[in-house]
Protein backbone atom coordinates (compact mmCIF):
# COMPACT_ATOMS: atom_id res chain seq x y z
CA UNK A 1 0.00 0.00 0.00
CA UNK A 2 2.67 2.57 0.74
CA UNK A 3 4.13 2.05 -2.93
CA UNK A 4 0.87 2.59 -4.52
CA UNK A 5 0.41 5.46 -2.45
CA UNK A 6 3.63 6.26 -3.20
CA UNK A 7 2.95 5.92 -7.17
CA UNK A 8 0.00 7.94 -6.86
CA UNK A 9 2.64 11.06 -5.44
CA UNK A 10 5.04 11.45 -7.73
CA UNK A 11 3.26 9.99 -11.16
CA UNK A 12 1.26 12.17 -12.03
CA UNK A 13 -0.74 12.13 -15.03
CA UNK A 14 -0.41 14.77 -17.75
CA UNK A 15 -3.39 16.65 -16.63
CA UNK A 16 -2.14 16.96 -13.21
CA UNK A 17 1.46 17.98 -14.32
CA UNK A 18 -0.42 20.85 -17.04
CA UNK A 19 -2.40 22.14 -14.36
CA UNK A 20 0.28 22.19 -11.66
CA UNK A 21 2.81 23.81 -14.21
CA UNK A 22 0.17 26.78 -15.16
CA UNK A 23 -0.49 27.43 -11.81
CA UNK A 24 3.03 28.16 -11.55
CA UNK A 25 3.34 30.03 -14.93
CA UNK A 26 0.19 32.06 -13.74
CA UNK A 27 2.25 33.07 -10.96
CA UNK A 28 4.77 34.99 -12.74
CA UNK A 29 2.97 35.93 -15.26
CA UNK A 30 0.15 37.83 -13.35
CA UNK A 31 2.93 40.47 -12.38
CA UNK A 32 3.79 40.75 -15.56
CA UNK A 33 0.81 41.66 -17.13
CA UNK A 34 0.27 44.48 -14.14
CA UNK A 35 3.88 45.58 -15.34
CA UNK A 36 2.37 46.20 -19.04
CA UNK A 37 -0.47 47.72 -18.01
CA UNK A 38 1.13 50.35 -15.29
CA UNK A 39 4.46 51.09 -17.11
CA UNK A 40 2.15 53.46 -20.00
CA UNK A 41 0.19 55.00 -17.30
CA UNK A 42 3.56 55.65 -15.40
CA UNK A 43 4.80 57.24 -18.58
CA UNK A 44 1.91 59.16 -18.94
CA UNK A 45 2.13 60.95 -15.78
CA UNK A 46 5.72 61.59 -16.07
CA UNK A 47 5.88 63.12 -19.56
CA UNK A 48 2.76 65.49 -18.10
CA UNK A 49 4.60 66.01 -15.01
CA UNK A 50 7.59 66.99 -16.43
CA UNK A 51 5.80 69.46 -19.15
CA UNK A 52 3.47 71.03 -16.65
CA UNK A 53 5.74 71.53 -13.04
CA UNK A 54 8.54 73.89 -14.24
CA UNK A 55 5.97 76.52 -14.79
CA UNK A 56 3.53 75.72 -12.24
CA UNK A 57 3.48 78.33 -9.47
CA UNK A 58 0.67 79.50 -7.09
CA UNK A 59 0.58 82.44 -8.63
CA UNK A 60 -0.26 80.45 -11.88
CA UNK A 61 -3.58 78.74 -9.41
CA UNK A 62 -4.68 81.87 -7.80
CA UNK A 63 -4.27 84.39 -10.58
CA UNK A 64 -7.23 85.45 -12.29
CA UNK A 65 -6.27 86.38 -16.30
CA UNK A 66 -8.61 88.20 -18.50
CA UNK A 67 -7.43 85.88 -21.47
CA UNK A 68 -6.72 82.25 -19.52
CA UNK A 69 -2.97 82.19 -21.12
CA UNK A 70 -1.30 82.47 -17.78
CA UNK A 71 -3.48 81.42 -14.60
CA UNK A 72 -6.02 78.44 -14.18
CA UNK A 73 -7.75 80.17 -11.12
CA UNK A 74 -10.96 80.29 -13.12
CA UNK A 75 -10.86 77.30 -14.85
CA UNK A 76 -10.45 75.70 -11.22
CA UNK A 77 -13.10 77.35 -9.44
CA UNK A 78 -15.59 76.35 -12.54
CA UNK A 79 -14.71 72.50 -12.58
CA UNK A 80 -14.87 72.79 -8.83
CA UNK A 81 -18.65 74.60 -9.34
CA UNK A 82 -19.48 72.15 -11.78
CA UNK A 83 -18.29 69.29 -10.09
CA UNK A 84 -19.98 69.85 -6.92
CA UNK A 85 -23.37 70.57 -9.04
CA UNK A 86 -23.62 67.88 -10.99
CA UNK A 87 -22.29 65.23 -8.67
CA UNK A 88 -25.02 66.20 -6.05
CA UNK A 89 -27.91 65.38 -8.87
CA UNK A 90 -26.32 62.49 -9.79
CA UNK A 91 -26.31 61.35 -5.98
CA UNK A 92 -30.06 62.06 -5.74
CA UNK A 93 -30.88 60.26 -8.94
CA UNK A 94 -28.20 57.31 -8.42
CA UNK A 95 -29.33 56.67 -5.06
CA UNK A 96 -33.26 57.04 -5.92
CA UNK A 97 -33.00 54.30 -8.44
CA UNK A 98 -30.35 52.08 -6.49
CA UNK A 99 -33.22 52.21 -3.58
CA UNK A 100 -35.90 51.72 -5.74
CA UNK A 101 -34.60 48.67 -7.77
CA UNK A 102 -33.04 46.55 -4.44
CA UNK A 103 -36.17 47.32 -2.52
CA UNK A 104 -38.91 48.82 -3.71
CA UNK A 105 -39.77 48.09 -7.55
CA UNK A 106 -41.00 44.41 -8.85
CA UNK A 107 -37.90 42.22 -10.03
CA UNK A 108 -39.09 42.28 -13.43
CA UNK A 109 -39.06 45.61 -13.60
CA UNK A 110 -36.10 46.07 -11.25
CA UNK A 111 -34.12 44.17 -13.82
CA UNK A 112 -35.46 46.35 -17.13
CA UNK A 113 -34.08 50.02 -15.02
CA UNK A 114 -30.94 47.42 -14.16
CA UNK A 115 -30.72 46.77 -18.00
CA UNK A 116 -31.27 50.38 -18.99
CA UNK A 117 -28.44 51.58 -16.23
CA UNK A 118 -25.94 49.14 -18.08
CA UNK A 119 -26.28 50.25 -21.35
CA UNK A 120 -26.07 53.76 -20.55
CA UNK A 121 -23.05 53.07 -18.39
CA UNK A 122 -21.54 51.89 -21.67
CA UNK A 123 -23.15 54.86 -23.52
CA UNK A 124 -20.37 57.28 -25.28
CA UNK A 125 -19.94 60.58 -23.59
CA UNK A 126 -20.38 61.99 -26.43
CA UNK A 127 -23.41 61.03 -26.85
CA UNK A 128 -25.05 62.40 -23.96
CA UNK A 129 -23.08 65.44 -25.11
CA UNK A 130 -25.31 65.64 -27.87
CA UNK A 131 -28.12 64.84 -25.82
CA UNK A 132 -27.63 67.44 -23.31
CA UNK A 133 -27.37 69.62 -26.58
CA UNK A 134 -30.24 69.07 -28.16
CA UNK A 135 -32.39 68.92 -24.39
CA UNK A 136 -30.94 71.61 -22.36
CA UNK A 137 -29.29 74.01 -24.97
CA UNK A 138 -32.13 73.50 -27.77
CA UNK A 139 -35.13 72.92 -26.15
CA UNK A 140 -35.71 74.06 -23.21
CA UNK A 141 -33.17 77.32 -24.44
CA UNK A 142 -30.49 77.60 -22.21
CA UNK A 143 -28.18 78.22 -24.89
CA UNK A 144 -24.39 76.98 -24.11
CA UNK A 145 -24.53 77.86 -20.07
CA UNK A 146 -23.34 76.59 -16.97
CA UNK A 147 -26.37 74.76 -15.89
CA UNK A 148 -26.53 72.81 -19.44
CA UNK A 149 -23.11 71.26 -19.18
CA UNK A 150 -23.80 70.54 -15.40
CA UNK A 151 -27.14 69.06 -16.08
CA UNK A 152 -25.45 66.81 -18.70
CA UNK A 153 -22.29 65.84 -16.80
CA UNK A 154 -24.89 64.37 -14.42
CA UNK A 155 -26.93 61.98 -16.29
CA UNK A 156 -23.16 61.32 -17.35
CA UNK A 157 -22.45 60.21 -13.80
CA UNK A 158 -26.06 59.21 -12.68
CA UNK A 159 -25.23 55.37 -14.30
CA UNK A 160 -22.35 54.86 -12.35
CA UNK A 161 -23.67 55.68 -9.23
CA UNK A 162 -26.74 53.97 -9.90
CA UNK A 163 -25.03 50.45 -9.97
CA UNK A 164 -23.33 50.88 -7.50
CA UNK A 165 -26.11 52.27 -4.97
CA UNK A 166 -27.68 48.80 -6.43
CA UNK A 167 -25.43 46.30 -6.01
CA UNK A 168 -24.50 47.84 -2.73
CA UNK A 169 -28.35 47.35 -1.07
CA UNK A 170 -28.80 44.07 -2.91
CA UNK A 171 -25.28 42.59 -1.02
CA UNK A 172 -27.14 43.72 2.97
CA UNK A 173 -27.47 40.15 4.44
CA UNK A 174 -31.23 39.26 4.14
CA UNK A 175 -31.31 38.15 7.49
CA UNK A 176 -30.51 41.58 8.52
CA UNK A 177 -33.79 43.05 6.69
CA UNK A 178 -36.27 40.09 8.15
CA UNK A 179 -34.71 41.10 11.74
CA UNK A 180 -35.23 44.89 10.75
CA UNK A 181 -38.74 44.63 9.15
CA UNK A 182 -39.73 41.62 12.21
CA UNK A 183 -38.77 43.71 14.63
CA UNK A 184 -41.22 46.38 13.85
CA UNK A 185 -39.42 48.87 11.56
CA UNK A 186 -41.05 50.33 8.32
CA UNK A 187 -39.39 49.89 5.08
CA UNK A 188 -38.50 53.94 4.80
CA UNK A 189 -36.62 53.14 8.54
CA UNK A 190 -34.88 50.17 7.83
CA UNK A 191 -33.42 51.65 4.41
CA UNK A 192 -32.35 54.72 6.45
CA UNK A 193 -31.35 53.46 9.61
CA UNK A 194 -30.20 50.04 9.08
CA UNK A 195 -29.71 49.51 5.15
CA UNK A 196 -27.57 52.73 4.48
CA UNK A 197 -24.58 52.58 7.15
CA UNK A 198 -24.09 48.99 6.05
CA UNK A 199 -24.30 49.91 2.36
CA UNK A 200 -22.54 53.06 2.84
CA UNK A 201 -18.85 52.52 1.69
CA UNK A 202 -19.82 50.97 -1.77
CA UNK A 203 -21.66 53.60 -1.96
CA UNK A 204 -19.16 56.31 -1.29
CA UNK A 205 -17.24 54.49 -3.41
CA UNK A 206 -19.58 54.27 -6.84
CA UNK A 207 -19.52 58.46 -5.84
CA UNK A 208 -16.30 58.84 -6.19
CA UNK A 209 -15.73 56.43 -9.37
CA UNK A 210 -18.59 58.83 -11.00
CA UNK A 211 -16.65 61.96 -9.80
CA UNK A 212 -13.46 60.93 -11.04
CA UNK A 213 -15.04 59.44 -14.51
CA UNK A 214 -16.70 62.84 -14.67
CA UNK A 215 -14.08 65.54 -13.94
CA UNK A 216 -12.37 64.07 -16.53
CA UNK A 217 -15.05 64.15 -19.73
CA UNK A 218 -14.80 66.91 -22.06
CA UNK A 219 -17.79 65.83 -24.54
CA UNK A 220 -20.65 66.34 -22.35
CA UNK A 221 -19.14 69.81 -21.08
CA UNK A 222 -17.94 71.03 -24.45
CA UNK A 223 -21.20 70.33 -26.03
CA UNK A 224 -23.15 72.46 -23.74
CA UNK A 225 -21.42 75.13 -22.63
CA UNK A 226 -19.14 78.44 -23.73
CA UNK A 227 -15.81 79.41 -22.63
CA UNK A 228 -15.92 82.50 -20.39
CA UNK A 229 -13.27 84.13 -19.10
CA UNK A 230 -14.59 84.43 -15.10
CA UNK A 231 -16.16 82.26 -13.03
CA UNK A 232 -20.07 81.55 -13.60
CA UNK A 233 -21.71 84.01 -11.45
CA UNK A 234 -25.78 82.55 -12.59
CA UNK A 235 -27.25 79.25 -14.22
CA UNK A 236 -26.90 80.67 -17.59
CA UNK A 237 -23.02 82.17 -17.68
CA UNK A 238 -20.28 80.89 -19.76
CA UNK A 239 -18.10 78.82 -18.34
CA UNK A 240 -14.23 77.52 -18.67
CA UNK A 241 -13.66 74.04 -16.49
CA UNK A 242 -10.44 72.14 -16.97
CA UNK A 243 -10.83 69.58 -19.81
CA UNK A 244 -12.42 72.30 -22.18
CA UNK A 245 -9.47 74.34 -21.54
CA UNK A 246 -7.37 71.47 -22.41
CA UNK A 247 -9.16 70.46 -25.76
CA UNK A 248 -8.84 73.77 -26.68
CA UNK A 249 -5.10 75.03 -26.21
CA UNK A 250 -3.65 71.53 -26.40
CA UNK A 251 -3.19 71.79 -30.24
CA UNK A 252 -1.48 75.65 -29.98
CA UNK A 253 2.31 75.91 -31.30
CA UNK A 254 4.31 73.80 -28.66
CA UNK A 255 5.98 75.81 -26.43
CA UNK A 256 3.72 78.87 -26.10
CA UNK A 257 1.58 79.52 -22.93
CA UNK A 258 -1.59 78.52 -24.22
CA UNK A 259 0.03 75.00 -24.43
CA UNK A 260 2.04 75.02 -21.30
CA UNK A 261 -1.84 76.24 -19.56
CA UNK A 262 -3.11 72.68 -21.03
CA UNK A 263 -0.07 70.66 -19.47
CA UNK A 264 -0.95 71.99 -16.35
CA UNK A 265 -4.64 71.55 -16.39
CA UNK A 266 -4.04 67.92 -17.45
CA UNK A 267 -1.60 67.45 -14.43
CA UNK A 268 -4.16 69.43 -12.24
CA UNK A 269 -6.93 66.36 -13.52
CA UNK A 270 -4.00 63.50 -12.66
CA UNK A 271 -3.63 64.90 -9.49
CA UNK A 272 -7.68 64.99 -8.75
CA UNK A 273 -7.93 61.46 -9.90
CA UNK A 274 -5.57 60.11 -7.87
CA UNK A 275 -6.58 61.90 -4.70
CA UNK A 276 -10.24 61.16 -5.58
CA UNK A 277 -9.00 57.31 -5.53
CA UNK A 278 -6.96 57.07 -2.05
CA UNK A 279 -9.38 59.07 0.02
CA UNK A 280 -12.30 56.75 -1.18
CA UNK A 281 -10.11 53.47 -0.49
CA UNK A 282 -9.00 55.17 2.59
CA UNK A 283 -12.29 56.33 3.57
CA UNK A 284 -14.37 53.01 3.09
CA UNK A 285 -11.67 50.57 4.85
CA UNK A 286 -11.60 52.39 7.92
CA UNK A 287 -15.72 52.34 7.86
CA UNK A 288 -15.70 48.92 6.99
CA UNK A 289 -13.31 48.33 9.85
CA UNK A 290 -15.70 50.43 12.15
CA UNK A 291 -18.85 47.87 10.69
CA UNK A 292 -16.57 44.87 11.09
CA UNK A 293 -18.78 42.29 13.07
CA UNK A 294 -21.76 44.14 13.98
CA UNK A 295 -23.77 42.98 10.98
CA UNK A 296 -22.66 39.20 10.97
Amino acid sequence: MGDTGSDLLYDRSARTRFRLGFDRAIGWLLPLLFLVAILPILDMVYYVSIQALPHLTVQVLTTTSPYQIDALRVPIVSTLYMMTLATALAVVFGLFGGVATAEILPERLAGHVRTSANLLAGTPSVAFGYFGYFAFVIAFGWGLSFIAGALTLAFFMTPYIFRTADLAFTSVPRHIREAALGSGASPSQYIVRVATPIAFPQILTGVFLAMAIGVGETAPIWLTTTPGVLVPQNWTAPVTVLTELIWENFASPAGSGLQTLAWQAAFLLLVVVVALNIVVRLFAWRYQKRLEGLYQ
